[in-house]
């Protein structure tokens, strides 16, 4: 591929994702939302839009982005752990803050799909983590505080480790299985 065609090609990809982000921004400053950092031609964010389980579990990892959204249902197969600090737009300026988008928006905010992530358990140690609109299907266990559960659902159990963590919660979700406190 030539140089021009590659430079079309990230700049094309760059202005798809820059929308995508806008659209899954819930501040109005909808650029603060990506980091950017040029490495030679290739343009790299922090947040990840994917369907491939694997690069989901990379992305909640210690080593993986403030925002991961999926854009289909994924299924895992193994256990997610969600661990790392990061900062809300990926700006250590910013509050500590990291998100999981199960869903699609159109460009006035609108949810116009949701998706589910079907995982045995994901085990939440990243602080203020979000899981937004669509489905978790499986266990959830937080060991972190400021976890937060906005118009999604968890299929399975939701388990605390310890009271001070439930109670720095946000629970504007539904758990069909048991919430509970693991002391």
């Amino acid at each position: 591929m030539s140089l021009l065609r590659k430079k079309f090609a990230a700049g094309a990809a760059f202005l798809a994702l820059g929308g995508f982000l806008a659209a899954c921004d819930t501040d109005d400053d909808a650029a603060d939302d990506m980091e950017i950092v040029e490495e030679g031609e290739d343009v790299v964010t922090a947040a990840s839009i994917t369907d491939d389980a694997d690069e989901v579990v990379a992305s909640l990892s210690t080593e993986g982005n403030w925002i991961t959204a999926i854009i289909a249902d994924v299924t895992v197969d193994e256990d997610i752990t969600v661990a790392g600090t990061f900062y809300d737009g990926g700006d250590e300026a910013e509050a500590e803050y990291r998100k999981l988008a199960l869903y699609a928006q159109d460009e006035d905010r609108n949810v116009t799909d949701e998706y589910t992530l079907t995982v045995p358990m994901m085990t939440v140690e990243s602080p203020n983590f979000r899981i937004q609109n669509g489905t978790v299907d499986g266990d959830v266990y937080v060991d972190a505080e400021g976890f937060e559960l906005e118009e999604a659902t968890i299929t399975g159990n939701l388990t605390f480790a310890s009271e001070d963590i439930e109670s720095s919660a946000t629970m504007n979700g539904t758990v069909e299985g048991e919430v509970s406190v693991d002391e």
